[in-house]
């Protein structure tokens, strides 16, 4: 893994409460997203995630 990627992920970590590998497959998540949707904004994308983690079922 790219050592610079890493170092960001890291500092991300610390704001978003994840896991470094979390952290790289939720920006993975994202870019893989807007790839196959070009028209929508990145940070409309990154809303609509949160969103649907927020409202994912508990049980």
């Amino acid at each position: 893994m790219n050592k610079n990627l890493y170092n960001r992920a890291k500092i991300q970590t610390k704001k978003e409460l994840r896991i470094v590998s979390n952290q790289i497959k939720y920006w993975v998540k994202i870019r893989h997203t807007t790839m196959i949707n070009p028209d929508l904004p990145i940070d409309m994308v990154e809303k609509l995630l949160i969103t649907k983690r927020e409202t994912k079922p508990t049980f």
